[in-house]
């Protein structure tokens, strides 16, 4: 990835990445000893890896914000809770309903946010271009990270 690459995401994460509630992100672990923030950086870099290397044309906006607020759930899913026990089936509800009171994001980008699960909800099935490629590109990240980097 190139400086103008890293330009061009920072340029469409600046008004997200660096505020108080996606550094929180910094503090749950989300798999191995990776955060959840440094999960999410990472699916936004594969996702606009994949999008610019297949020549996929996905609206880059709604592309990279979908990537990096898709799990932006804010809590620690390995505590005992009920309240995280379905985490896999739920979280991405949560992701969503905190990156509309945040950042106020538009439906596509909830969209993308809201389906990143599947098909473990299988119900929620990706209907953009944009959605396909964050689901991809986090599960490609979560196996890399669950595997190769604890």
């Amino acid at each position: 990835m190139g400086i103008s690459d890293i330009d061009r995401i920072d340029k469409i994460l600046c008004d997200i990445d660096g505020t108080d509630k996606v550094n929180e992100m910094k503090k749950y672990i989300q798999h191995g000893q990776i955060s959840t923030y440094d999960h999410c950086m990472s699916v936004v870099k594969c996702s606009y890896k994949i999008n610019k290397r297949l020549k996929l044309k996905a609206n880059e906006d709604t592309l990279l914000k979908g990537a990096m607020l898709h799990d932006f759930y804010l809590y620690d899913w390995h505590e005992d809770s009920d309240d995280h026990k379905w985490h896999g089936y739920h979280h991405a509800e949560a992701a969503s309903r905190n990156a509309k009171k945040y950042f106020d994001v538009d439906e596509k980008t909830m969209h993308v946010i809201y389906s990143h699960m599947w098909p473990l909800n299988i119900t929620r099935v990706p209907k953009s271009r944009e959605a396909w490629i964050v689901c991809m590109a986090d599960k490609y990240c979560s196996i890399v990270e669950t595997l190769f980097k604890r």
